[in-house]
Protein backbone atom coordinates (compact mmCIF):
# COMPACT_ATOMS: atom_id res chain seq x y z
CA UNK A 1 0.00 0.00 0.00
CA UNK A 2 1.44 3.34 -1.08
CA UNK A 3 1.48 6.33 1.25
CA UNK A 4 -0.07 9.70 0.46
CA UNK A 5 -3.31 8.73 -1.27
CA UNK A 6 -1.57 8.14 -4.59
CA UNK A 7 -4.29 5.77 -5.76
CA UNK A 8 -7.80 6.78 -6.82
CA UNK A 9 -10.15 6.87 -3.83
CA UNK A 10 -12.72 4.08 -3.68
CA UNK A 11 -15.96 4.29 -1.76
CA UNK A 12 -17.75 1.38 -0.17
CA UNK A 13 -21.52 0.94 -0.35
CA UNK A 14 -23.30 2.45 2.65
CA UNK A 15 -24.45 -0.53 4.70
CA UNK A 16 -27.45 1.22 6.22
CA UNK A 17 -29.55 -1.98 6.26
CA UNK A 18 -26.94 -3.86 8.30
CA UNK A 19 -27.93 -3.95 12.02
CA UNK A 20 -24.34 -3.11 12.92
CA UNK A 21 -24.66 0.21 11.08
CA UNK A 22 -26.97 1.54 13.82
CA UNK A 23 -25.24 -0.18 16.75
CA UNK A 24 -24.17 2.70 19.00
CA UNK A 25 -21.27 0.86 20.64
CA UNK A 26 -19.82 -0.16 17.27
CA UNK A 27 -20.37 3.36 15.94
CA UNK A 28 -18.48 4.83 18.91
CA UNK A 29 -15.61 2.40 18.37
CA UNK A 30 -15.37 3.37 14.69
CA UNK A 31 -15.54 7.08 15.49
CA UNK A 32 -12.68 6.72 17.95
CA UNK A 33 -10.64 4.72 15.44
CA UNK A 34 -11.12 7.31 12.70
CA UNK A 35 -10.73 10.33 14.95
CA UNK A 36 -7.48 8.93 16.31
CA UNK A 37 -6.13 8.74 12.74
CA UNK A 38 -7.33 12.30 12.08
CA UNK A 39 -5.71 13.51 15.30
CA UNK A 40 -2.39 11.98 14.26
CA UNK A 41 -2.55 13.56 10.81
CA UNK A 42 -4.35 16.94 11.09
CA UNK A 43 -4.03 17.59 7.38
CA UNK A 44 -7.67 18.76 7.22
CA UNK A 45 -7.31 21.47 9.88
CA UNK A 46 -8.35 24.25 7.48
CA UNK A 47 -11.15 22.58 5.52
CA UNK A 48 -14.17 23.19 7.73
CA UNK A 49 -15.05 23.60 11.40
CA UNK A 50 -15.35 19.86 12.10
CA UNK A 51 -11.62 19.31 12.29
CA UNK A 52 -10.69 22.28 14.52
CA UNK A 53 -13.47 21.18 16.87
CA UNK A 54 -12.08 17.65 16.96
CA UNK A 55 -8.52 18.75 17.54
CA UNK A 56 -9.58 21.20 20.26
CA UNK A 57 -11.42 18.39 22.04
CA UNK A 58 -8.37 16.15 21.91
CA UNK A 59 -5.96 18.88 22.97
CA UNK A 60 -8.20 19.77 25.92
CA UNK A 61 -8.33 16.16 27.16
CA UNK A 62 -6.04 15.36 30.10
CA UNK A 63 -4.37 12.60 28.10
CA UNK A 64 -4.10 14.67 24.93
CA UNK A 65 -5.50 11.70 23.05
CA UNK A 66 -8.88 10.70 21.59
CA UNK A 67 -9.42 8.14 24.33
CA UNK A 68 -9.66 11.00 26.83
CA UNK A 69 -12.63 12.64 25.06
CA UNK A 70 -16.17 11.84 26.17
CA UNK A 71 -18.31 10.27 23.47
CA UNK A 72 -21.02 12.92 23.94
CA UNK A 73 -18.52 15.61 22.97
CA UNK A 74 -18.14 14.16 19.47
CA UNK A 75 -21.59 15.49 18.59
CA UNK A 76 -20.16 18.97 17.98
CA UNK A 77 -17.75 17.55 15.39
CA UNK A 78 -20.58 15.82 13.55
CA UNK A 79 -22.79 18.92 13.65
CA UNK A 80 -20.11 20.98 11.90
CA UNK A 81 -19.84 18.61 8.92
CA UNK A 82 -21.68 19.76 5.79
CA UNK A 83 -21.11 16.49 3.88
CA UNK A 84 -19.17 18.43 1.26
CA UNK A 85 -16.91 15.39 0.67
CA UNK A 86 -13.78 17.51 0.17
CA UNK A 87 -11.83 15.80 2.94
CA UNK A 88 -12.45 12.45 1.24
CA UNK A 89 -11.82 13.67 -2.30
CA UNK A 90 -8.98 16.16 -1.92
CA UNK A 91 -7.18 15.93 1.41
CA UNK A 92 -7.25 12.59 3.19
CA UNK A 93 -4.30 10.26 2.48
CA UNK A 94 -6.05 7.34 4.20
CA UNK A 95 -9.18 6.82 2.11
CA UNK A 96 -9.80 3.37 0.61
CA UNK A 97 -7.99 1.48 -0.83
CA UNK A 98 -5.57 2.49 1.95
CA UNK A 99 -5.70 -0.07 4.74
CA UNK A 100 -6.89 2.59 7.22
CA UNK A 101 -10.15 2.66 5.21
CA UNK A 102 -11.14 6.17 6.30
CA UNK A 103 -14.30 7.85 4.98
CA UNK A 104 -14.98 10.80 7.26
CA UNK A 105 -18.15 12.16 5.53
CA UNK A 106 -19.87 8.79 5.49
CA UNK A 107 -18.94 8.24 9.13
CA UNK A 108 -20.66 11.55 9.91
CA UNK A 109 -23.63 10.33 7.89
CA UNK A 110 -23.72 7.11 9.91
CA UNK A 111 -23.73 9.08 13.16
CA UNK A 112 -26.66 11.17 11.89
CA UNK A 113 -28.50 8.06 10.76
CA UNK A 114 -28.20 6.62 14.27
CA UNK A 115 -29.44 9.90 15.75
CA UNK A 116 -32.27 10.04 13.23
CA UNK A 117 -33.43 6.56 14.21
CA UNK A 118 -33.38 7.55 17.89
CA UNK A 119 -34.95 11.02 17.81
CA UNK A 120 -35.82 11.97 14.23
CA UNK A 121 -35.41 15.57 13.06
CA UNK A 122 -36.78 18.51 15.08
CA UNK A 123 -40.11 19.66 13.66
CA UNK A 124 -38.97 23.11 12.53
CA UNK A 125 -35.85 21.81 10.78
CA UNK A 126 -37.79 19.00 9.15
CA UNK A 127 -40.07 21.56 7.52
CA UNK A 128 -37.08 23.20 5.84
CA UNK A 129 -36.16 19.90 4.18
CA UNK A 130 -39.55 19.56 2.47
CA UNK A 131 -38.41 21.48 -0.58
CA UNK A 132 -41.06 20.16 -2.98
CA UNK A 133 -43.90 20.94 -0.62
CA UNK A 134 -42.50 24.34 0.30
CA UNK A 135 -41.96 25.30 -3.33
CA UNK A 136 -45.44 24.15 -4.33
CA UNK A 137 -47.07 26.09 -1.51
CA UNK A 138 -44.96 29.21 -2.06
CA UNK A 139 -45.46 29.51 -5.84
CA UNK A 140 -48.99 31.00 -5.73
CA UNK A 141 -47.88 33.35 -2.96
CA UNK A 142 -44.38 34.09 -4.24
CA UNK A 143 -44.46 37.90 -3.68
CA UNK A 144 -45.60 37.42 -0.09
CA UNK A 145 -43.17 34.56 0.57
CA UNK A 146 -40.28 36.59 -0.83
CA UNK A 147 -41.25 39.63 1.22
CA UNK A 148 -41.33 37.48 4.35
CA UNK A 149 -37.94 35.90 3.59
CA UNK A 150 -36.15 39.12 2.66
CA UNK A 151 -33.19 40.11 4.80
CA UNK A 152 -33.95 43.20 6.82
CA UNK A 153 -37.63 42.38 7.28
CA UNK A 154 -37.89 43.18 10.97
CA UNK A 155 -41.37 41.71 11.20
CA UNK A 156 -40.86 38.22 9.79
CA UNK A 157 -37.18 37.34 10.02
CA UNK A 158 -36.91 37.51 13.84
CA UNK A 159 -40.02 35.31 13.98
CA UNK A 160 -38.51 32.83 11.52
CA UNK A 161 -35.35 32.77 13.60
CA UNK A 162 -37.32 31.99 16.75
CA UNK A 163 -39.57 29.35 15.18
CA UNK A 164 -37.22 27.65 12.70
CA UNK A 165 -33.72 28.61 13.94
CA UNK A 166 -32.95 30.33 10.62
CA UNK A 167 -30.59 33.23 11.26
CA UNK A 168 -32.31 36.54 10.64
CA UNK A 169 -29.36 37.89 8.60
CA UNK A 170 -28.86 34.90 6.29
CA UNK A 171 -29.75 35.35 2.64
CA UNK A 172 -32.61 33.03 1.69
CA UNK A 173 -33.50 31.99 -1.86
CA UNK A 174 -36.58 33.62 -3.34
CA UNK A 175 -39.47 31.64 -4.81
CA UNK A 176 -40.87 31.87 -8.31
CA UNK A 177 -44.52 32.22 -9.18
CA UNK A 178 -44.09 29.97 -12.24
CA UNK A 179 -41.95 26.89 -11.83
CA UNK A 180 -39.41 25.75 -14.39
CA UNK A 181 -41.50 22.70 -15.24
CA UNK A 182 -44.52 24.96 -15.87
CA UNK A 183 -42.44 27.24 -18.08
CA UNK A 184 -41.14 24.25 -20.01
CA UNK A 185 -44.69 23.07 -20.73
CA UNK A 186 -45.80 26.48 -21.99
CA UNK A 187 -42.85 27.12 -24.30
CA UNK A 188 -39.75 25.45 -25.71
CA UNK A 189 -36.80 26.97 -27.59
CA UNK A 190 -36.47 26.25 -31.28
CA UNK A 191 -33.75 23.71 -32.01
CA UNK A 192 -30.95 24.95 -34.25
CA UNK A 193 -30.82 22.18 -36.84
CA UNK A 194 -27.43 23.49 -37.96
CA UNK A 195 -26.05 23.34 -34.44
CA UNK A 196 -22.88 21.28 -34.04
CA UNK A 197 -24.54 18.86 -31.59
CA UNK A 198 -27.75 18.42 -33.57
CA UNK A 199 -29.11 14.95 -32.91
CA UNK A 200 -28.20 14.85 -29.24
CA UNK A 201 -31.06 14.74 -26.76
CA UNK A 202 -31.08 15.56 -23.06
CA UNK A 203 -33.51 15.41 -20.19
CA UNK A 204 -33.00 18.27 -17.76
CA UNK A 205 -33.55 17.08 -14.21
CA UNK A 206 -34.96 20.37 -12.95
CA UNK A 207 -33.89 20.02 -9.28
CA UNK A 208 -35.96 21.61 -6.54
CA UNK A 209 -33.86 24.79 -6.60
CA UNK A 210 -34.14 25.48 -10.33
CA UNK A 211 -37.78 24.45 -10.35
CA UNK A 212 -39.06 26.51 -7.43
CA UNK A 213 -36.41 29.15 -6.78
CA UNK A 214 -34.44 30.05 -9.90
CA UNK A 215 -36.00 28.79 -13.14
CA UNK A 216 -33.71 31.13 -15.11
CA UNK A 217 -30.94 28.54 -14.72
CA UNK A 218 -33.07 25.97 -16.50
CA UNK A 219 -34.33 28.42 -19.12
CA UNK A 220 -30.75 29.46 -19.91
CA UNK A 221 -29.68 25.83 -20.16
CA UNK A 222 -32.44 24.98 -22.62
CA UNK A 223 -31.62 28.04 -24.73
CA UNK A 224 -27.87 27.28 -24.87
CA UNK A 225 -28.45 23.63 -25.72
CA UNK A 226 -31.04 24.48 -28.38
CA UNK A 227 -28.58 26.94 -29.93
CA UNK A 228 -26.15 24.05 -30.22
CA UNK A 229 -28.72 21.69 -31.69
CA UNK A 230 -29.62 19.68 -28.59
CA UNK A 231 -33.26 18.72 -28.06
CA UNK A 232 -34.30 18.94 -24.39
CA UNK A 233 -37.14 17.74 -22.20
CA UNK A 234 -37.69 18.86 -18.63
CA UNK A 235 -38.52 16.14 -16.11
CA UNK A 236 -38.81 16.53 -12.36
CA UNK A 237 -40.25 13.58 -10.42
CA UNK A 238 -39.12 14.95 -7.03
CA UNK A 239 -36.18 16.26 -4.98
CA UNK A 240 -32.99 14.19 -4.99
CA UNK A 241 -33.05 13.81 -1.20
CA UNK A 242 -29.94 15.78 -0.29
CA UNK A 243 -31.87 17.68 2.45
CA UNK A 244 -32.89 14.35 3.99
CA UNK A 245 -29.37 12.93 3.64
CA UNK A 246 -28.01 15.84 5.67
CA UNK A 247 -30.12 14.65 8.63
CA UNK A 248 -29.42 10.93 8.20
CA UNK A 249 -32.80 9.85 6.79
CA UNK A 250 -31.20 7.36 4.41
CA UNK A 251 -34.33 5.26 3.92
CA UNK A 252 -36.19 8.23 2.49
CA UNK A 253 -33.28 9.06 0.19
CA UNK A 254 -33.37 5.46 -0.99
CA UNK A 255 -37.07 5.74 -1.80
CA UNK A 256 -36.50 8.92 -3.78
CA UNK A 257 -33.60 7.39 -5.68
CA UNK A 258 -35.67 4.39 -6.70
CA UNK A 259 -38.64 6.45 -7.87
CA UNK A 260 -36.59 8.99 -9.83
CA UNK A 261 -34.45 6.28 -11.42
CA UNK A 262 -37.53 4.36 -12.57
CA UNK A 263 -39.06 7.49 -14.11
CA UNK A 264 -35.88 8.56 -15.89
CA UNK A 265 -34.99 5.06 -17.07
CA UNK A 266 -37.20 5.10 -20.21
CA UNK A 267 -35.62 8.38 -21.31
CA UNK A 268 -32.18 6.80 -21.11
CA UNK A 269 -33.47 3.89 -23.19
CA UNK A 270 -34.58 6.41 -25.84
CA UNK A 271 -31.06 7.84 -26.07
CA UNK A 272 -31.40 10.88 -23.83
CA UNK A 273 -28.59 12.11 -21.62
CA UNK A 274 -29.61 13.18 -18.11
CA UNK A 275 -28.44 16.65 -17.09
CA UNK A 276 -28.75 17.90 -13.50
CA UNK A 277 -28.89 21.68 -13.09
CA UNK A 278 -27.37 21.85 -9.59
CA UNK A 279 -24.14 20.04 -8.57
CA UNK A 280 -25.51 18.65 -5.29
CA UNK A 281 -28.19 16.80 -7.24
CA UNK A 282 -25.68 15.54 -9.82
CA UNK A 283 -23.49 14.28 -6.98
CA UNK A 284 -26.42 12.45 -5.40
CA UNK A 285 -27.42 10.78 -8.66
CA UNK A 286 -23.90 9.89 -9.76
CA UNK A 287 -22.37 8.73 -6.50
CA UNK A 288 -24.52 8.76 -3.35
CA UNK A 289 -27.54 6.93 -4.76
CA UNK A 290 -25.50 3.98 -6.10
CA UNK A 291 -23.77 3.68 -2.72
CA UNK A 292 -27.12 3.65 -0.93
CA UNK A 293 -28.74 1.26 -3.44
CA UNK A 294 -25.83 -0.63 -5.07
CA UNK A 295 -28.10 -3.54 -6.02
CA UNK A 296 -30.65 -1.41 -7.86
CA UNK A 297 -30.20 -1.73 -11.62
CA UNK A 298 -32.24 1.43 -12.40
CA UNK A 299 -30.19 3.53 -9.92
CA UNK A 300 -26.85 2.24 -11.23
CA UNK A 301 -27.98 2.72 -14.82
CA UNK A 302 -29.04 6.31 -14.11
CA UNK A 303 -25.76 7.11 -12.34
CA UNK A 304 -23.85 6.32 -15.54
CA UNK A 305 -26.04 8.60 -17.69
CA UNK A 306 -25.94 11.76 -15.54
CA UNK A 307 -24.03 14.93 -16.40
CA UNK A 308 -23.65 18.11 -14.39
CA UNK A 309 -24.82 20.98 -16.62
CA UNK A 310 -21.37 22.59 -16.93
CA UNK A 311 -19.86 19.18 -17.59
CA UNK A 312 -22.42 18.58 -20.33
CA UNK A 313 -21.76 21.84 -22.18
CA UNK A 314 -18.00 21.27 -22.00
CA UNK A 315 -18.53 17.75 -23.36
CA UNK A 316 -20.45 19.22 -26.30
CA UNK A 317 -17.68 21.75 -26.90
CA UNK A 318 -14.99 19.07 -26.89
CA UNK A 319 -16.95 16.51 -28.90
CA UNK A 320 -18.73 18.68 -31.45
CA UNK A 321 -17.58 22.28 -30.94
CA UNK A 322 -19.90 25.10 -29.91
CA UNK A 323 -22.21 27.08 -32.15
CA UNK A 324 -20.84 30.42 -33.36
CA UNK A 325 -22.11 33.67 -31.92
CA UNK A 326 -20.52 33.95 -28.48
CA UNK A 327 -19.64 37.54 -27.54
CA UNK A 328 -17.16 38.71 -24.90
CA UNK A 329 -18.54 39.44 -21.44
CA UNK A 330 -17.43 42.86 -20.29
CA UNK A 331 -16.28 43.35 -16.73
CA UNK A 332 -14.82 39.92 -16.10
CA UNK A 333 -16.02 36.91 -14.13
CA UNK A 334 -15.14 35.42 -10.76
CA UNK A 335 -16.34 31.83 -10.58
CA UNK A 336 -16.47 29.65 -7.48
CA UNK A 337 -15.99 25.91 -8.03
CA UNK A 338 -18.62 24.39 -5.74
CA UNK A 339 -17.62 21.65 -3.32
CA UNK A 340 -20.22 19.23 -4.70
CA UNK A 341 -18.87 19.88 -8.19
CA UNK A 342 -15.34 19.13 -6.99
CA UNK A 343 -16.59 15.97 -5.28
CA UNK A 344 -17.79 14.68 -8.67
CA UNK A 345 -14.10 14.40 -9.62
CA UNK A 346 -14.71 15.87 -13.08
CA UNK A 347 -12.34 18.84 -13.01
CA UNK A 348 -13.15 22.55 -13.03
CA UNK A 349 -15.97 22.28 -15.55
CA UNK A 350 -17.46 25.69 -14.68
CA UNK A 351 -14.12 27.35 -15.37
CA UNK A 352 -13.70 25.36 -18.59
CA UNK A 353 -17.15 26.46 -19.70
CA UNK A 354 -16.48 30.15 -19.03
CA UNK A 355 -13.11 30.01 -20.79
CA UNK A 356 -15.01 29.21 -23.96
CA UNK A 357 -16.06 32.88 -23.97
CA UNK A 358 -13.88 35.08 -26.17
CA UNK A 359 -11.81 37.86 -24.59
CA UNK A 360 -13.34 37.42 -21.15
CA UNK A 361 -11.10 37.33 -18.04
CA UNK A 362 -12.07 34.54 -15.63
CA UNK A 363 -10.88 34.33 -12.02
CA UNK A 364 -11.29 30.86 -10.51
CA UNK A 365 -11.91 30.42 -6.78
CA UNK A 366 -11.59 26.84 -5.55
CA UNK A 367 -12.33 26.73 -1.86
CA UNK A 368 -15.37 25.96 0.28
CA UNK A 369 -17.87 28.82 0.45
CA UNK A 370 -18.97 27.67 3.91
CA UNK A 371 -22.66 27.52 3.04
CA UNK A 372 -23.30 23.77 3.08
CA UNK A 373 -26.93 23.67 1.94
CA UNK A 374 -29.33 24.55 4.75
CA UNK A 375 -26.48 24.22 7.28
CA UNK A 376 -25.13 27.73 6.70
CA UNK A 377 -28.42 29.57 7.24
CA UNK A 378 -29.15 28.06 10.65
CA UNK A 379 -28.81 30.31 13.68
CA UNK A 380 -26.10 28.20 15.28
CA UNK A 381 -24.02 27.97 12.09
CA UNK A 382 -24.41 31.24 10.18
CA UNK A 383 -21.44 33.13 11.62
CA UNK A 384 -19.26 30.01 11.35
CA UNK A 385 -20.35 29.64 7.72
CA UNK A 386 -19.27 33.20 6.98
CA UNK A 387 -15.94 32.58 8.72
CA UNK A 388 -15.30 29.44 6.67
CA UNK A 389 -16.23 31.26 3.49
CA UNK A 390 -14.32 34.45 4.24
CA UNK A 391 -11.28 33.53 2.05
CA UNK A 392 -13.63 32.95 -0.90
CA UNK A 393 -15.42 36.25 -0.34
CA UNK A 394 -12.07 38.03 -0.05
CA UNK A 395 -10.86 36.57 -3.36
CA UNK A 396 -14.13 37.55 -5.01
CA UNK A 397 -13.77 41.12 -3.75
CA UNK A 398 -10.18 41.30 -4.97
CA UNK A 399 -11.20 40.06 -8.43
CA UNK A 400 -13.36 43.19 -8.91
CA UNK A 401 -15.41 41.26 -11.46
CA UNK A 402 -18.78 42.30 -12.77
CA UNK A 403 -20.07 38.74 -12.41
CA UNK A 404 -19.67 36.57 -9.31
CA UNK A 405 -20.88 33.06 -10.08
CA UNK A 406 -20.96 29.59 -8.61
CA UNK A 407 -22.22 26.25 -9.85
CA UNK A 408 -24.09 26.20 -6.54
CA UNK A 409 -26.52 29.17 -6.53
CA UNK A 410 -26.88 29.04 -2.75
CA UNK A 411 -23.12 29.29 -2.37
CA UNK A 412 -23.11 32.25 -4.76
CA UNK A 413 -25.49 34.28 -2.57
CA UNK A 414 -23.50 33.31 0.51
CA UNK A 415 -20.29 34.53 -1.14
CA UNK A 416 -21.92 37.84 -2.08
CA UNK A 417 -23.08 38.25 1.51
CA UNK A 418 -19.54 37.55 2.69
CA UNK A 419 -18.21 40.16 0.25
CA UNK A 420 -20.61 42.68 1.73
CA UNK A 421 -19.46 41.82 5.26
CA UNK A 422 -15.83 42.44 4.31
CA UNK A 423 -16.28 45.66 2.34
CA UNK A 424 -19.17 47.11 4.30
CA UNK A 425 -21.29 47.62 1.17
CA UNK A 426 -23.19 45.47 -1.29
CA UNK A 427 -20.85 44.55 -4.19
CA UNK A 428 -21.69 45.93 -7.62
CA UNK A 429 -22.23 42.59 -9.34
CA UNK A 430 -24.80 41.36 -11.83
CA UNK A 431 -27.74 39.37 -10.40
CA UNK A 432 -26.83 36.15 -12.22
CA UNK A 433 -25.92 33.01 -10.30
CA UNK A 434 -24.80 30.16 -12.53
CA UNK A 435 -22.16 30.06 -15.32
CA UNK A 436 -24.76 28.77 -17.81
CA UNK A 437 -26.67 32.04 -17.43
CA UNK A 438 -23.63 34.02 -18.52
CA UNK A 439 -23.08 31.70 -21.47
CA UNK A 440 -26.67 32.34 -22.53
CA UNK A 441 -26.08 36.08 -22.22
CA UNK A 442 -22.95 35.80 -24.35
CA UNK A 443 -25.10 34.18 -27.04
CA UNK A 444 -27.63 37.00 -26.73
CA UNK A 445 -30.32 34.52 -25.61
Amino acid sequence: MREGSLQAPVRHPIGWRDPDFHDEAKLDAEIRRVFDICHGCRRCFNLCDSFPRLFDLVDAADSGEVEGVRSEAFRSVVEACTLCDLCFMTKCPYVPPHEFDLDFPHLMLRYRAVEFRKTGVPFSKRQLTETDRNGTWAAPLAPIANWAGRCGNTLTRPLLEKVADVHRDAYLPSFTGKTFTARAKSSAPEINRNGPAFGRKAVLYATCFANYNNPDIGVATRAVLAKNGVETEVVYPECCGMPQLEYGDIARVSDKAQRVAVELGPWIEKGYDIVALVPSCALMMKFEWPLIEPGSAPVVKLSKAVFDVAEYVVDIAKTHGLADGLSPIAGGIAVHIACHARAQNMGQKAAELLRLLPDTPVTVIERCSGHGGSWGVMKENFEIALKVGRPVAREANEAKARYVLSECPLARDHIVQGMERISGAAPAVEPLHHPIQVLARAYGL
